[in-house]
């Protein structure tokens, strides 16, 4: 199991700076997710953690070593990375897909080893997608997609798992066939999981550690009950609510307060 550290990190686009001297440190085996408004900075956060952009200044450590100082093959042996979305533009198999994320390990033109396929149908097992491996990827639905997705991602044997909004666009069965999915992995696997996520309610349930952006900064970081309140939650996102305490799972529950006229 690996860590990750985020020293001091500015990054900005053309239009302006979004994330603003960002810190925090990531223990090898936690499950975090990142929460915050639209461009609050969360996939940003996740791409420079990926090693996809490089911060205006500061550093990121993922173990010991500096992203600085790693290619992205080598980044790609320690992290892997699930988008909001994957567009395969040939007629591939889930097995050709997922048969994508040994390409860190292979050189050019060089076909999947023993061992390699022995390692997909692993990735593909743990993300519960064996038997949709002949089936093309175009004709599965969204919550099967994702899961394929992730079962590439896994067969990067990542130490490190970032995931950019997993559950965008899914049905509630296919949004918690996901999550269970990622949170076995940490809990089975000891993989450290990293999820911007937007539903507050299944991040509360599903992730340990919760920190919460805004503006590019953070403004809360630490287990569910300690982030989601309502004054949190009013001062980013700008809405009134009541927290309760979900009676089956024991962590907090967000209802959005409405008036009736």
């Amino acid at each position: 199991m690996i860590g990750l550290e985020i020293k001091n990190v500015n990054f900005s686009y053309f239009n302006g700076k979004v994330l603003d001297n960002i810190s925090l440190k990531v223990n090898a085996g936690e499950r975090i997710g990142l929460l915050g408004p639209n461009g609050s900075g969360k996939s940003t956060l996740l791409k420079l953690a990926s090693g996809i952009l490089k911060p205006k200044n500061g550093d990121i450590i993922l173990g010991e070593l500096n992203l600085k100082r790693l290619n992205r093959k080598m980044i790609a042996r320690h992290i892997a990375v699930v988008p909001q979305q994957v567009n395969i533009p040939f007629a591939f198999s889930v097995e050709e897909v997922v048969a994508l994320g040994r390409t860190p390990f292979l050189n050019p033109l060089t076909e999947e080893s023993a061992a390699d396929k022995k390692i997909m149908d692993e990735a593909m097992a743990m993300a519960g997608v064996v038997n949709t491996r002949n089936r093309k990827f175009d004709e599965l639905s969204g919550g099967e997609r994702q899961k394929v997705v992730i079962a590439m991602a896994l067969a990067q044997q990542p130490e490190l798992l970032l995931l950019d909004e997993p559950t965008v666009h899914l049905d509630i069965n296919h949004q918690v066939q996901v999550l269970e999915t990622v949170r076995n992995l940490n809990i089975n696997n000891g993989i450290t999981i990293i999820a911007a996520m937007h539903d507050l309610n299944l991040a509360a349930a599903y992730f340990n550690r919760l920190i919460l952006l805004n503006q590019g900064k953070i403004v809360s970081d630490g287990e569910p009950a300690a982030v989601l309140t309502s004054d949190n939650i009013d001062r980013v996102y700008g809405t009134r609510v009541r927290i309760e305490v979900n009676p089956l799972t024991r962590v907090p529950r967000v209802d959005i307060m409405t008036y009736s006229q």
